[in-house]
């Protein structure tokens, strides 16, 4: 009972001292506390703001949408008015639906939820909920500023599920941010398209679980990170010379488009000056039984210093294809690969976009003598699973062995 009450002495300090503590960590890292004790959890627990909206049944059912939008506008640039401590805030808002609404409603009642949670380093976070409307399509533009009160000055934003409003809402509201150095978003359903055109701020773009997104353009010379997690959409990076770090965790395979060898070598080639870079397997290969020979590109990953493989099986030709790309990564220092069966199937189709003649067709030995040495690789570590066979898995330790020169240590995980 002494240790216990030692390793929590922090959580009886008073109110003002534990805010303090909060404004001094990051926003992330700050909100965890909620974890240590009930305490902590009072502490970040949001003060709710009831918001009635003055409009009737005969209401038409877009100027309710519209009431909301200009709603939300007020209340969080107004929640913004101070980062001096790190604050949590639910806005709910009541009214009733609008007319020719499904299903229809004569009484208030809740329309939608928003949780705003603000840190110190001028960062935001924004996670829509239980609202009424479906928006089945909508678009995210961030441009040259327009400039409104406070949020000029947001540094960091994080959106969560904004698929609530109208299409232009979350464009409108965020286009004066134009100081902006961080920007996520994470389970967006009804996003279709990213344009982030002519921005000189950004530096880290993560994107995640937004299962309709078909169009990514990113044209900011400041990006230093780009992460994206879902199906392969239309990627496009425009003057980011100072990207140096890239995932592309494509776990929900090509998406419903066509495979297009040239987007994505297109893509690769933007990407080239990157140092640390994760990729999915299955593109790899795709891009091999299209016919694409990665030592006979026009460009090389020249500084690439780590690689992580992800993908939910490794196979022959995951393999070749593997082994083929290390060709185009000449100052290699670490490679990860990791195979985790918990990702589903991606199957390659029949391809007809052939770049170079297809060569997956031919024998081991071949592929293994085309690798070019390894020169700079010191670290491998392979988790392979208990899915890969046998012989792929000795065959890869075996090529990795004699082509890093100067390996260090290598580890397999089964």
């Amino acid at each position: 009972m002494e240790d216990q009450a030692r390793s929590d002495s922090i959580s009886s300090l008073p109110d003002d001292i534990l805010r303090r503590i909060s404004c001094s960590i990051p926003l992330k890292e700050a909100a965890r506390t909620t974890i240590l004790s009930t305490r902590w959890r009072t502490l970040w627990a949001p003060s709710r703001l009831n918001v009635s909206l003055n409009m009737d049944s005969n209401t038409n059912f877009g100027a309710v949408q519209d009431m909301v939008e200009d709603s939300v506008q007020v209340l969080v640039s107004t929640f913004l008015g101070s980062y001096e401590a790190p604050e949590a805030r639910k806005l709910c808002f009541a009214g009733i639906p609008g007319a020719n609404h499904e299903p229809p409603s004569g009484s208030e009642h809740e329309l939608i939820t928003i949780t705003a949670i603000k840190g110190v380093e001028k960062e935001l976070h924004l996670q829509f909920s239980k609202n009424i409307w479906e928006c089945r399509s909508f678009h995210l533009k961030l441009g040259p500023a327009l400039g409104t009160a406070n949020l000029t000055e947001l540094r960091r934003l994080h959106l969560r599920s904004v698929a609530s409003l109208g299409s232009g809402f979350v464009s409108n509201l965020f286009s004066c941010c134009h100081i902006l150095e961080s920007l996520i978003l994470e389970k967006c359903p009804g996003l279709e398209t990213i344009a982030i055109d002519k921005n000189s701020s950004l530096q880290e773009l993560a994107i995640s679980n937004c299962p309709d997104l078909g169009r990514v353009s990113v044209c900011a010379l400041e990006l230093k990170s780009f992460r994206y997690q879902g199906a392969l959409p239309k990627i496009e990076l425009k003057s980011t010379s100072n990207l140096a770090e890239v995932a592309l965790n494509l776990r929900d395979g090509s998406g419903p488009g066509e495979f297009d060898c040239e987007e994505v070598l297109s893509l690769l080639d933007s990407m080239k000056e990157v140092e640390f870079l994760t990729i999915s397997g299955w593109l790899l290969e795709w891009l091999c039984s299209a016919g694409v020979i990665y030592g006979k590109l026009e460009f090389q990953f020249s500084r690439l210093k780590e690689l992580r493989w992800a993908d939910s099986s490794m196979n022959s030709t995951k393999r070749d294809s593997l082994a083929c790309f290390l060709n185009i990564c000449p100052v290699l220092n670490k490679l990860f690969i990791d195979v985790d069966h918990s990702l589903g199937m991606v199957h390659c189709p029949i391809l007809h976009q052939h770049w170079h003649e297809p060569h997956l067709w031919r024998d081991y030995d071949t592929v293994k003598s085309d690798v070019l040495p390894l020169k700079h690789l010191k670290a491998v570590r392979m988790g392979l699973g208990h899915l890969a066979s046998e012989e792929d898995r000795l065959s890869l330790m075996e090529l990795l062995l004699e082509k890093a020169v100067i390996l260090e240590s290598m580890s397999v995980i089964t």
